[in-house]
């Protein structure tokens, strides 16, 4: 929410556990079966969780008891199976789940100090019930300083887990940011709504604002200070601002063809739509339905979501690895050649839009003189790219040692620590600058940043300098469109030779 939203309906008690939101909205489809990469995850993390837990213990009574041990593994499984001890273990694995999900270790999923918190307490006070070890320890073999060092070994798995969890997941389930959600209601749903979250703020959304057109005379400050438009107006405030998810909370019977309209609307510009009705029917949008307590929820994501996309994660996050540390000689010898021939330094940072439009800071080679960006007003009239980009060749301000890095896309090379941070993918969409995208017309033209942006993509390959702006814009949705991890690999092959041509980006 806005700072004066959150603190005025948290002053008065009236806003609540966005989490709770965020459960009811959870994609599951109940038509393909197939679990979103998000519940996937999730699923996966509390499997994780318990063997920690249970693996935690087994751990400590080893090392606590080396010398003491038999000295083969039959040995060790002939003394210590039993079906008491399997009869204790079920028990304390069930605790260790339970107490994780009161915890509520699961609510939030983005990689914060509170998500450490909850971990961090939640195993102190699960590792504690590993006292019935000790209890019914006939031999002694297991001790409250088996149990210490339980809890140490479990904290440190639990922690780390999380962290890696967090790194696979990346912008396609995760974010660093609050989920950024816009309302498009104002009557007694959005009210019950609000009034319904139970007096936590939940750091996993903010609330920007409301549109609405059959908004009632009368509404609580919170909403009337916060109305960003009438429903006619929604494409303008997507365009305009950045937007994660649209909740619609308009009443079915009296808004069926509004509620409908504003699908269109969040389709064509690539916004995930969420509704409490399976009645209304998307085109381009993938639907994910979920009941949960007899209330019927959908989620129309602008893209599928699954296990693909966390493999798609796990190659970005190897390749980008692999590539860093394998490239580092080829990094050092384009960093000294830049540092002798011209001033400056090496890399080049500009704000370039992502996923959602979220800014972040893109790296390259420097390959233009230090006032490039200050010089670019100058040049606009010898732009040679129809549409909103601007692109010219022979640059006057590219430098000597620019022109040879540009024509081999090594200047690129850096974006692999954008991909290695969740900024970018080495396959997608180009992430254009501030400049490019503030001259967006068309809605339909924000749908290609419903992806992460890309290192190289079917247009990079399609020999990206002779294509105008309608065509490269036409590369992009077919590769969304048509997005799959076959795809990706076939890009990635292409990008070579298309590098080697001097046609492709890498």
């Amino acid at each position: 929410m806005g700072p004066r939203l959150i603190s005025d309906m948290q002053a008065r008690g009236e806003i609540t556990n966005l989490f709770s939101f965020e459960r009811a909205v959870a994609p599951r489809s109940s038509i393909s079966k197939k679990k979103s990469a998000s519940e996937l995850l999730t699923g996966i993390h509390k499997a994780m969780d318990v063997s920690i837990g249970v693996a935690s213990v087994l751990a400590a009574f080893v090392i606590a008891n080396l010398g003491s041990l038999p000295g083969n593994a039959a040995g060790f499984l002939t003394l210590r199976i039993s079906v008491k001890n399997l009869l204790f273990t079920l028990i304390y694995a069930v605790l260790w789940s339970s107490i994780h999900h009161a915890f509520g270790v699961y609510k939030s999923r983005r990689p914060n100090w509170d998500a450490v918190r909850r971990m961090a307490g939640a195993t102190t006070v699960a590792s504690g019930f590993a006292v019935i070890f000790v209890v019914t320890s006939r031999s002694g073999a297991f001790r409250l300083s088996t149990v210490l060092l339980a809890w140490i070994i479990a904290l440190s798995l639990s922690i780390s887990a999380r962290m890696v969890f967090s790194t696979l997941a990346g912008p396609a389930t995760l974010s660093k940011h609050p989920r950024h959600i816009l309302i498009v209601g104002t009557g007694g749903r959005t009210l019950r709504l609000l009034q319904s979250m139970n007096g936590r703020a939940n750091t996993d959304y903010r609330i920007l604002g409301f549109v609405d057109s059959n908004r009632k005379q009368f509404l609580p400050p919170e909403i009337e200070d916060n109305l960003l438009g009438e429903l006619p107006q929604l494409e303008d405030v997507l365009k305009s601002t950045v937007v994660d998810e649209v909740l619609i909370t308009l009443p079915v019977k009296s808004c069926y063809a509004k509620i409908q309209e504003a699908i269109r609307v969040c389709e064509r510009v690539g916004v995930e739509a969420k509704y409490l009705s399976e009645i209304f029917q998307p085109s381009l949008a993938n639907a994910d339905y979920e009941r949960m307590e007899g209330l019927a929820v959908t989620s129309l994501k602008p893209v599928v979501d699954d296990v693909r996309f966390i493999v798609k994660r796990a190659i970005d996050i190897i390749g980008a690895s692999v590539g860093l540390l394998s490239l580092s000689p080829l990094f050092l010898v384009i960093a000294i050649s830049i540092k002798l021939t011209s001033q400056g330094p090496v890399f080049f940072t500009q704000e370039r839009h992502g996923r959602n439009r979220r800014r972040f800071r893109m790296y390259k080679f420097r390959t233009m003189v230090l006032s490039a960006e200050q010089l670019q007003p100058l040049f606009e009239d010898k732009n040679e790219v129809s549409g909103p980009v601007f692109k010219i060749k022979n640059d006057p301000r590219i430098t000597r040692i620019g022109i040879g890095l540009r024509r081999s896309s090594l200047d690129e090379l850096p974006q692999l620590i954008n991909v290695l941070k969740g900024e970018m993918s080495l396959v997608g969409p180009r992430p254009l600058p501030q400049r490019d995208v503030s001259r967006f017309e068309d809605g339909w033209l924000l749908r290609r940043f419903c992806v992460l942006p890309g290192m190289t993509g079917l247009w990079q390959i399609n020999g990206r300098g002779s294509a105008r702006f309608g065509e490269w814009m036409k590369k992009d949705f077919e590769y969304i469109d048509n997005w799959s991890l076959r795809l990706d690999l076939e890009i990635l092959l292409k990008t070579i030779p298309a590098v080697m041509k001097g046609t492709g980006a890498a």
